[in-house]
């Protein structure tokens, strides 16, 4: 299966140097371009990608907000946005991931970082930037807490059991380890936690966690 990938970045060079490197991989397209953030729902409409790549710092609307208009305009149909930044600890970063974005990585990584986050991200996996996890949720955890709705109530006990070991970073093969359960079962858990929760990938409930001070 092939992935479709948009490119959102106000920098040509650079952008035409990803669209190459991604355009390179068999099971990667490229399927559309844009300049500005404020074209990403038109493209998204256009092209129907499946991950965007979006640069955090654009000139007139910034990876921040077009991903909250993406998010807004598609809710659980947008596709996965993997933001690019400069900085590793970069609080734009961490603002596009309460927007819902699925992480980010720096426009530095490796190229073969950066197509294994592309792939990562299209599967529903978080992807964060080398070095830059702890700092990011310590981030969340700083701010104040909020208490957790009645859509929190509507978790089983193992589903609340599960929801934490996922938000200390555990992968589903870790949990199913952890909590003497088969792998596919851990798998059905988070989806069923995800939907509860109203949340579209482990990346957002890591951040409902810290921000509802579970963990």
């Amino acid at each position: 299966m092939t992935i479709r990938v948009a490119l959102v970045d106000d920098q040509t060079l650079f952008r035409a140097g990803i669209a190459m490197l991604v355009g390179s991989q068999p099971d990667l397209e490229v399927v559309g371009e844009a300049g500005d953030g404020a074209d990403v729902v038109g493209l998204v409409e256009r092209c129907r990608p499946d991950v965007v790549l979006m640069d955090v710092r654009m000139s007139t609307v910034d990876g921040v907000t077009a991903t909250r208009d993406l998010v807004a305009a598609y809710g659980e149909q947008a596709p996965r946005i993997l933001v690019l930044t400069t900085f590793d600890h970069d609080e734009a970063a961490a603002s596009a991931i309460e927007a819902g974005a699925s992480g980010f990585v720096l426009k530095g990584a490796e190229p073969e970082f950066l197509l294994a986050s592309v792939r990562a991200v299209a599967a529903g996996n978080q992807v964060v930037a080398a070095g830059a996890t702890r700092a990011l949720w310590e981030r969340f955890r700083a701010r104040p807490t909020q208490t957790p709705g009645p859509e929190y109530d509507a978790l089983t006990e193992r589903e609340r059991e599960i929801l934490l070991r996922a938000a200390q970073g555990l992968s589903n093969a870790e949990i199913a380890a952890v909590e003497v359960l088969a792998e596919g079962t851990v798998k059905t858990h988070v989806s069923r936690i995800l939907a509860k929760l109203g949340l579209r990938d482990r990346v957002q409930l890591v951040v409902y966690a810290y921000e509802h001070g579970l963990v």
